[in-house]
């Protein structure tokens, strides 16, 4: 549950990781082939394509964007040009993928930690963003996607809530 009164950074920290928390709940108690199941045809979603989409959205925003890094995609590009990970390979067990994730996560902290809020990027489309904007698109993002693992899971074995 994200701070009820806190200051700014601690409740977008706080929501990032509630949302972060409800999408791994999603998946607990599941086998490798449920979790690889596109269960809402017909839409080929998968709870493992959406936890390798959260590593590659995890590491453009708070790696490439926030301090330069070049990186490569870890999954590669979706079809359309968008940061992949939605497609899964039987190669890519579910466990590594959570460290995969877990590990992107843990570097988006220490380099939001060592910023304000206030502080900015250069956006590869033009202008500047901020650490403060980045929060508020990555919580938008995972709530979106915690709604398509809630449709996702659901279908699979009837689970609901968090």
């Amino acid at each position: 549950m994200p701070p009820l009164t806190a200051d700014e950074r601690s409740t977008l920290e706080g929501w990032l990781d509630f949302y972060r928390a409800t999408l791994a709940g999603k998946c607990d108690g599941l086998s490798d082939e449920q979790l690889r199941t596109a269960s809402a045809p017909p839409s080929p979603l998968t709870l493992q394509g959406l936890v390798q989409h959260a590593a590659e959205i995890e590491r453009n925003w708070f790696r490439r964007i926030l301090t330069g890094e070049e990186l490569p995609q870890i999954y590669g590009l979706s079809p359309e040009g968008h940061s992949g990970g939605f497609d899964v390979s039987g190669d890519v067990p579910f466990a590594e993928a959570v460290a995969t994730w877990e590990a992107e996560i843990a570097a988006a902290r220490e380099n939001c930690a060592a910023r304000a809020l206030d502080d900015t990027q250069p956006f590869p489309a033009g202008g500047e963003v901020s650490l403060r904007w980045i929060y508020h698109h990555m919580i938008a993002e995972y709530a979106r996607h915690c709604g398509h693992a809630d449709l996702v899971r659901e279908r699979i074995d009837g689970a609901t809530g968090v």
